[in-house]
């Protein structure tokens, strides 16, 4: 899933990502396709990310408790092998959580804050700011999955792009690799990355992750047709549909998709599509990677793995990987 965790829940209705032409365009088009999908980005309103915070806490939900353990293991090494005194770059970073827990191993120079949703991220960057008031800060609300460019006032020698929880799944190998070049180019011969990356592991075990006993995955996923009508004024009834997620075994990664329940029409501005009983919007994918070829994955982006630190009881990666120079 694409974001870490976040803070308080906006009132209902409320969306952190600005309502224009672009957007709107996006999600017409979206939903005119023929086969129907949202994009992920659109499941982390305020609520979706307090829904994700809570999926964190789920015990199927093994990605943020191994990724943490190998933080926590591994972090004095994970900190010589990155170095201290970086422009650490946190790419959805949520509630700056899982980066503030490596504050006093990186010692970053600056911490730079990146997420979708920018409302909850000005919050978190607050709280992070009377912590650590010795480190500079600054919150970039940008969706940084399409064209990603950093001001001027982040500092370009020796960034470290810091991208966790296996987000880089949500995007398709040639998306993830488009995605990790345009972080080389932001990025000098000084700089790098530090990665987490799921690894392919038992079906049931992904089947469960992303379909929990309680049902909060089904919320989470749920939550993007309320998010929808918000943001292009669509009449979607949340209650005429379901939340489907498994892992895709030939495709190599998990699948969510919301299904229809009945007939329906729903129409948005500019817009209107019928939907059958048993048809599906996809919603996000979650490619899970052998580690080999994890690798390859940097090394084509412009990346040489340096150091990987992995889980073998429940397969996961983190990687730092240098800049390869020009």
């Amino acid at each position: 899933m694409l974001t870490s965790c976040t803070s308080d829940i906006a009132p209902a209705g409320a969306s952190d990502i600005p309502v224009n032409a672009h957007v709107a365009d996006e999600l017409h088009a979206s939903l005119g396709a023929p086969q129907a999908w949202i994009s992920p980005k659109f499941l982390y309103d305020s609520l979706g990310s307090k829904l994700f915070e809570a999926i964190c806490e789920l015990p199927e939900y093994y990605p943020t408790r191994t990724e943490a353990a190998l933080f926590a293991r591994h972090g004095a090494e994970i900190a010589r092998v990155a170095g201290a005194g970086s422009t650490l770059i946190d790419l959805g970073a949520g509630n700056c959580a899982k980066a503030a827990a490596l504050f006093p191993l990186l010692a970053p120079a600056q911490y730079v804050a990146v997420d979708i949703s920018s409302e909850f991220l000005h919050d978190a960057l607050g709280r992070l700011r009377q912590r650590f008031p010795h480190i500079a800060m600054e919150a970039l609300g940008m969706d940084f999955s399409q064209q990603f460019e950093l001001p001027a006032r982040v500092t370009a020698a020796r960034r470290l792009f810091f991208y966790p929880g296996s987000s880089i799944g949500n995007f398709t190998p040639d998306e993830a690799q488009a995605f990790l070049r345009r972080l080389r180019a932001q990025c000098g011969d000084d700089g790098g990355v530090l990665i987490g990356i799921d690894l392919v592991k038992d079906k049931a075990v992904l089947d469960a992750a992303y379909d929990d006993a309680l049902g909060v995955t089904a919320a989470f996923n749920l939550n993007v047709l309320r998010h929808v009508n918000t943001l292009l004024g669509a009449d979607f009834d949340i209650r005429a549909w379901r939340h489907r997620g498994f892992y895709n075994a030939a495709r190599g990664r998990v699948e969510m998709h919301l299904e229809a329940t009945r007939d329906q029409e729903v129409r948005w501005q500019g817009g209107a599509r019928a939907f059958r009983a048993g048809d599906c919007i996809h919603t996000e994918n979650s490619y899970k990677y052998q580690q080999a070829d994890a690798v390859k994955l940097l090394e084509r982006s412009g990346f040489e793995a340096t150091r990987i630190w992995t889980d073998p009881q429940c397969p996961f990666a983190v990687i730092h990987a240098q800049a390869i120079p020009t």
